[in-house]
This record gives structure tokens, sequence and C-alpha cells, in this order.
């Protein structure tokens, strides 16, 4: 098992090296690991898999009931999702199907709402039925006055992302893998068969590249010679409410979408919290994850029509993330046979549901323009720590406790994780290299109190590993 975050990259030449260790790249360096002949580079510009777009979304798992219907993106989404629900299964990967309902605030969206229901049969989503204000009010006492009628699209779940691109990473490595982080491309070139990718750890070579760079995909396209699309990065800013809200809402709440995307929905999540929108923020700077007060305050209105109750609810955190959206309504995944290259751009939020299905058309484009593939194995499946609120955790269990007392003895209290579960993450396949890493692993200041109590043990215990 290999993985980098210093000193220089391998001189030898890859076969396939993917830029991106998002939850895209990732499962396509699990899709390609299932072939042992092979050797495989993610390269990844930061210190962790999963830290650009695939951290910062709304957590859905979609049933792609609203894309547009016969587009690439309606397919793998319907595709993924399936794939996704099972792999989670076997993998400990927390999942709820608690089921959307898409809300009607007017007479406009109201009338709206049979159309998005006929959209949802020609993407072979037959579940969906509308609903009249009665219905919708019993399945949601909490929601505020004046709707006029919902479309309930049954299958809509909620997942955790993290926990996700982490467990496609590690089946990744655990068979083969080369995992490269810190190492941001910074000029890609293609001669002599050969792909040329400058880095600051050196240059890597490979003989297929994929190309998963997320926000930077159109700029590494385009230093191989392409103008297929141009990424303008989308702001989504969303509000984290604490624990004691997560009563006030039982299904994902949609409003009705517009072109600029599904707007500002109210959702349950796996972690016990409540998340209030995203913003749409048409950007230009790439690196504009931070929060605004306007932003927040808008969120805040929106919510308290849906939600009136919600509102006055403890925050426990705000976040925001850039979703890649390019000029165009579909999947940009283009094959260069000339190039033996492979674009993997404008994923953007349901990329976490159709991650598996990508992953499984990219390797059938590589293998169209001359990859390779060899004969195919079975991974061994991996199971991941379950950080969901409605599954048992470490603490909750008496048998594991007496085998292992670290798995019994609190560190954070406010999301109850263990010094048994911070040791496994600080040894993992793919351990933390910063404390938002290991947030990310455990839900070690995660919660309400946001490390004030908790942040000097967490972090004794990740620097004492780290020495």
């Amino acid at each position: 098992m290999t993985v980098t975050a210093t000193g220089p990259l391998p001189q030898t030449a890859y076969d396939v090296a993917i830029v991106g260790a998002g939850v895209v790249g990732s499962a396509i360096a699990r899709a390609l690991a299932h072939h042992p002949h092979m050797r495989i580079a993610l390269v990844e510009a930061q210190n962790d898999v999963g830290q650009g777009t695939s951290k910062a979304n709304t957590a859905i798992l979609h049933t792609g009931f609203d894309a547009v219907p016969g587009s690439l993106e309606a397919r793998l989404v319907r595709e993924g999702a399936r794939q996704l629900a099972a792999y989670a299964a076997e993998s400990g990967i927390p999942v709820e199907p608690v089921g959307a309902l898409l809300v009607a605030w007017d007479e406009d969206q109201l009338a709206a709402l049979p159309r998005l229901a006929e959209k949802a049969k020609r993407n072979d989503h037959h579940e969906t039925r509308l609903i009249d204000p009665p219905e919708l009010h019993a399945r949601e006492p909490h929601l505020g006055p004046g709707a006029l009628g919902a479309l309930h699209v049954p299958g809509e779940s909620i997942i955790c992302p993290w926990t996700t691109t982490l467990a496609y990473a590690t089946q990744a490595v655990r068979n083969g893998v080369d995992l490269h982080l810190n190492s941001p491309v910074q000029q890609a070139g293609y001669a002599d068969s050969v792909h040329r990718l400058r880095t600051p750890r050196g240059t890597l070579h490979a003989r297929h590249l994929v190309n998963a760079a997320g926000l930077h995909a159109d700029t590494l396209d385009r230093q191989l010679g392409h103008d297929d699309f141009t990424v303008t990065p989308r702001r989504g800013q969303l509000i984290v409410y604490d624990k004691f809200a997560r009563a006030l809402v039982r299904h994902i709440l949609l409003p009705v979408p517009t072109a600029l995307g599904k707007g500002v929905l109210v959702a349950p999540t796996v972690h016990g919290n409540v998340l209030l929108g995203p913003t749409a923020e048409g950007l230009h700077d790439k690196r504009a994850t931070g929060s605004t007060a306007d932003a927040l305050n808008l969120l805040r209105e929106k919510g308290r029509r849906i939600l009136p109750e919600l509102v006055e609810e403890e925050i426990t955190a705000v976040y925001a993330g850039l979703r890649a959206a390019t000029e165009h309504d579909d999947y940009r995944i283009t094959a260069h046979p000339d190039q033996s290259y492979v674009t993997v751009g404008g994923i953007r939020s349901t990329g976490l549901t159709a991650s598996l299905a990508i992953a499984a058309y990219v390797v059938a484009q590589l293998a169209d323009i001359g990859l390779e593939l060899g004969p195919k194995r079975d991974l061994e499946p991996v199971r991941m720590p379950n950080l969901g609120e409605a599954f048992p955790r470490p603490h909750q269990q008496p048998r594991l406790i007496a085998a292992d007392p670290e798995y019994g003895t609190l560190v954070c209290h406010c999301e109850r994780v263990s010094r048994g579960e911070i040791r496994d993450a600080l040894a993992s396949t793919i351990p933390p290299r910063t404390l938002d890493g290991l947030r990310r692993r455990t839900r070690a200041r995660a919660g309400r109190c946001q490390g004030f109590y908790c942040g000097a043990a967490v972090r004794a215990l990740f620097e004492g590993a780290d020495t």
C-alpha cells in the first residue's frame, strides 16, 4: 500500500494516472484496481482525499428523477444510485432513505409539479406522486403555512459524503493504487505516447490520463489542447443546525428547481443535524469557499418560510462548497484517443450519486481508446467506521468495549467519539494529516461546541500519533 505526501514522485511510468482524488477520481481509481496487472496513480493537489467539492456538498443520494431525460447525467445517476446504495450497505457508509418532498409555494410552482412527475417517469422513476396540503402537513407537521401541495419522491436518501470518498480511495490503495497527495499538477503535456505531469514533487509519467480535477478540469484540459468547457465555480453556502432540530423535519424538503439549480432545501443529515441551503452564487475565484453574512441571512429568511421553527434552533456550523458548473447542461466526459486521455468534467452535485457509474463508464472509455485492462478480479470489501446517528456507534456496543476499553472512553462528548475511534483513524490506510481530516473520519470536533471542550484532547492524540 502506497500513500505519499512528501518526497519525489516515482520516475517509472504508470499505466494510468488519475488527476483528482475527489469522489469521482477515487471511484475511478477503485474501478481500475479491479485489474491487477496495471500500475495506477491517483494524484491529488491537497493533503487528503475529498478535499474539494466532494467534502462540501448537500450529502444527498439522488434518484435522478429531475435530470434532463436522455442525458448522460440522467443515465449515470440512475445507475449510480443503485450501485452506491448497495456499496454503502456493504461498506458501512450510513444511508437513510428518507424520501423528498418538492414543495409548491405558489400557483406557478404547483402547476410545475405534474411536469416534474412526468419528467421523473421519463427518467424511469415511477414512484413519484402529487400530494395535497393536508397530506403534506401530516407528513411534515412543522412546515410553514401557505404550501399548496408537493411532489413526493420516495427513494431520495441522505448519505455521508466523507466516508464514501474515503472508502473508494481506501479500497483502491489496498489493491495496489498509489495515492500521491500534495501534488498539484502545474503543467501537463503529451509526447512520445507518454503524459508528463509536472508537480512541486517532480514529474509524474503515465501512458493514459484521466482528468477528474473538478473545479480545475478545464485548466488541465486546455493544457492538453482542448477547449470543450469552462468551469465557472458556483458557490453554495449552507447552515448546519444542531441535533435538537432533527425532530422538525422528516423528509428532504426541496423547492421547485430553477435554471440555477435545485434551490434552497432543508434536509436532515445522517449525522443527526439539519442542513439549510445551498445558495447558488456564480463566481470566478475557484478558492472562494468563505461564507458571507448576506448569504447566511438570505438562507435564514428562506428557511423561515419553509420551516419557521428551524431558524430559532442553535447553529452548529456554516460552510460553503464550490460546484463545478459549466456552460453545458450535461456531464462533459470525453475520450481523446490520439492522446490516450479521458476528460471527466462538469460533474456537479449529482457526482456523488453517480460516482460508481461514472467510474465504470470511464474505464470503458479507456478500454475503447486502447488501454489493455487484462483480467478482472473481485476486490476485498472494505468496512468503514459508520458515522451515522441512526446506527450503533462503538460506545453503544458493550461487547466491543469489553474487548477494547478504548471504545468506551469518550474524547468528544458532543459527537460521542471514543479514543478507540480516533486511534483507528490515525492508523488507517489513508490517515488524516490535519485535525479537519480527523473530524471527517470520526466526527470529533464536529459537534455543537466545535471542539471548544475536546479540542485540546483531540489535538494531543493527533499530535502524539504524528510524532
